[in-house]
Formats: structure tokens, C-alpha cells, sequence
């Protein structure tokens, strides 16, 4: 964190410090809502801490997020709750509309970012979860301003970084879900620092396939990829057995057991216990993706890991939207070392090493 501005040093800007400025926050307020109730708020908690240290300084605070993908979602639900949940007073924050309402957003303007920046004096990046896209209010914007990184991008930097850095082992990765263009390079790289790299998902689907075992109807990744010095390391761990929908039924097989009319749901019983065996035996865990189809009955697997290292002392860096839903659906956020508010940006940090919208504020 060394070469990013760090909010903290804000209250030293000049005679006065923040008393009075106008500051532009960046947030990731993208947050699930069914009626107009906000089904999980953690980006929306994870926030706070920035949000109040500047306003406790004197700041008049305007908030920018997006919701949706198009920018046609009204903000309403979002600052109702906001404010509910904050305590925090109209008069000291605000919020912009949401912000890919504006074609230049999306589009990296920068005619658009320096509009943008007329409306403040300051501006702080707490958004980690979007700082892997080049959109205008997240790399652009920093040019016209003063910029600064808020506690949460800080925490996320800190530490994701630790895993590059780990001296703990054995260390233990575990990853699921589906998408393998975008995990296929962290299994290549965590095969060389990990101890154990667990596959769980629809990406352990496409690893058996290629390795010539039955998958039945099971989600796969169709696309030709290169899995050169994957599929022989030893330090690859696949299911040995799993749940699959089976006319109609739910039933636990062997990996050899599946039949051509059988869908994988989730990691059988066995590979469960194998699995908490490695997470008690682990000094240093990281995890994103979920094991199975946790929307079709398959998210037993991955609640069970979740609360067996939530009673262990093992380091614990957990990421990716769909699994941190569920740490919120447990009431388990505080029973790990950290858990990102990313998605796609935990990916890509934890496979780059930095991201265009930290880079942005160097």
C-alpha cells in the first residue's frame, strides 16, 4: 500500500483539512434487491468506515455507485436503506445517479470523468469489487482530483496480497463455479504456491471430462482450453465423489458411478470429508467460487467447508459474490481473516497483482 494515497492522510490537505470539501466516493453499491428490499447489504456495510471517517472530518460526501447493468435501475431502495442502516445525516451525504444512467460512464469519457470531477474537491476509491473495469468514475475520474483509496480498498489490497507473499503452508486453494477462462490461470498459478488446489463446481465438471470420465449432462465449460500442467500435477485435488440429479432424484456417486443422463449438483459426502480434513490440516486458506449449483440444492457442500473453517484459527481469504452471499445468508462474515467484496476484481487481483482502478490512484 506503500504507493497508494491512503485516506488517512486527508485531514492534513492544507489549514483546514476536510472541513467543508466536497468529496467524491466511489462505491459498489450493486447490491441484490427483491421488492425493494436489499437482500444482502455487506458491500453496502463494508463502506461505512470510509463513508464516516469523512464526514466525522467535515466533509460534505456525494456517493457514486452503479446498480445494474444498464443504469436504469432507480437508486431509491439503495439510499433508504443506506441511511437506515448509516444513521448518518442527509445534510452530510449524498448520492449521484446511478452512474451507468450515463453513457460515458461505461464508455471511459473522459469528458465525462472531468464533469464528473467538478462536483467535488476530493476523490476516494472504496469500490474494490469494480476496480477491474475502465469506466470513467473509476479510472478516469482520478485524473481531474486529488485521489485517494478508502479503508476497504486498502483492506482488500492488504490482504489479498498476503497470499502472494504467504509463508504459512500447508496452504490450501479452493475454487468452484463455473466460468474456467477466468479461473484457469489462478489453478495454474496457485498449483506453484499452494500445497493443495481443490476444484470443485462445474470447473472440476470439465477437468473429469477431459480426463475422460463420464459428466453426463452436467455443466461444463465448452470452450478449448490449455491444460497443460494441470491435469497430472499432484497437487490437484478433484472430487471423488458427488451429488446428481438423477431422474428426477438426488442421489451420491462415485465419479465412475455417473451415467450419461445424470447432472453433477455438488460434491458428494466423501470429498466433503476429505476436504474439512485438508481445512483442519491448512495454516493458510483461500477460497472463491462455490462446490455446486447452490441455486439447484447443491450448496450443502460448500456450507459445510464454510463452517468448519469458521471454527478453525486457520488464515482464511474468502471471495467471489455467490460464495459471499452465502457467508451473509450464515451470519459468518466475522468467523474468517477477510472476506472480498469482489468478484471478478478478487480474480483478477489475485491473478495480476493489481487492478486499472488501483493503478489509477498511484
Amino acid at each position: 500500500m506503500r504507493n497508494i494515497k491512503q485516506i488517512k492522510n486527508l485531514p492534513r490537505l492544507g489549514k483546514t483539512g476536510l472541513k467543508n470539501k466536497k468529496v467524491l466516493v466511489r462505491v459498489d453499491f450493486n447490491v441484490p434487491i427483491r421488492d425493494g428490499i436489499i437482500l444482502d447489504d455487506f458491500r453496502i456495510k463494508k463502506s461505512l468506515p470510509t463513508i464516516k471517517f469523512l464526514v466525522d472530518k467535515g466533509a460534505h460526501v456525494l456517493l457514486i455507485t452503479h446498480l445494474g447493468k444498464d443504469g436504469n435501475e432507480s437508486l431509491e431502495s439503495i439510499i433508504k436503506h443506506f441511511f437506515k442502516l448509516s444513521k448518518i445525516s442527509k445534510d452530510k451525504v449524498s448520492f449521484f445517479e446511478n452512474i451507468r444512467k450515463f453513457e460515458g460512464e461505461m464508455k471511459n469519457d473522459k469528458d465525462f470523468a472531468k464533469e464528473l470531477s467538478k462536483l467535488g474537491d476530493i476523490y476516494v476509491n472504496d469500490a474494490f469489487s469494480v476496480s477491474h473495469r475502465n469506466h470513467a468514475s473509476i479510472v478516469s475520474l482520478p485524473k481531474y482530483l486529488p485521489s485517494y483509496a478508502g479503508f476497504q480498498l486498502e483492506e482488500e489490497v492488504r490482504n489479498l496480497s498476503k497470499v502472494t507473499k504467504n509463508k504459512k503452508h500447508p496452504f490450501l486453494y479452493i475454487t468452484g463455479g463455473a466460468k474456467f477462462s477466468t479461473k484457469l490461470p489462478l489453478i495454474k498459478r496457485y498449483l506453484k504456491l499452494a500445497d493443495f488446489v481443490f476444484v470443485g463446481g462445474a470447473l472440476a465438471n470439465t477437468i473429469l471430462k477431459k480426463k475422460g470420465n463420464e459428466v453426463g449432462n452436467s455443466l461444463i465449460d465448452l470452450e478449448d482450453h490449455n491444460f497443460d500442467g494441470i491435469l497430472k500435477n499432484k497437487k490437484l485435488i478433484l472430487p471423488k465423489d458427488v451429488l446428481v440429479s438423477s431422474n428426477n432424484k438426488l442421489i451420491f456417486k462415485k465419479i465412475e458411478e455417473i451415467e450419461k443422463h445424470d447432472n453433477i449438483i455438488d460434491i458428494g459426502e466423501n470429498t466433503t470429508k476429505e476436504l474439512s480434513n485438508l481445512v483442519q490440516k491448512s495454516k493458510l486458506i483461500l477460497w472463491n467460487g462455490p462446490l455446486g449449483q447452490y441455486e439447484k440444492d447443491g450448496g450443502e457442500a460448500t456450507k459445510k467447508i464454510l463452517k468448519v473453517i469458521s471454527k478453525t484459527k486457520t488464515e482464511s481469504i474468502i471471495g467471489g459474490g455467490d460464495i459471499v452471499s452465502l457467508i451473509s445468508l450464515l451470519k459468518l462474515e466475522k468467523k474468517f481473516t477477510f472476506v472480498s467484496t469482489g468478484g471478478g476484481a478478487t480474480l483478477d487481483f489475485l491473478a495480476k497483482g493489481n487492478l486499472p482502478g488501483i493503478k489509477a490512484l498511484k
